[in-house]
Formats: structure tokens, sequence, C-alpha cells
């Protein structure tokens, strides 16, 4: 019963970790798009029409 326990501890302390991780990556993500301008998909090449 003991093993159970400690394994369900460990699972709830392991998402909750994950989900810790994933707010902050977001927020790291949040901050550093707003602080950058937006520039595109990429150069823009010319469309040639056949």
């Amino acid at each position: 019963m003991l093993i159970y326990m400690l394994a369900t501890a460990m699972t709830v302390a392991m998402l909750i970790a994950t989900v810790f991780g994933l707010h902050q990556e977001a927020e790291r993500v949040r901050a550093k798009v707003t602080t950058k301008r937006f520039e595109g998909f990429g150069p823009r090449k010319p469309h040639r029409n056949f």
C-alpha cells in the first residue's frame, strides 16, 4: 500500500512540475515575442505567372 501512495505522490509532483515548467516557458516566449517586432515569414520572392 505504501508503494502505491509513494507512486501517486511522485506522479502528482511530476505533473505539477510539468505544468509549472510549461507556464514559465510560455511566459518567456510571450515576453520574447512582445519585445521583438514581427518581420514576416521570411524573404519575399517575386511571383511568376507561367
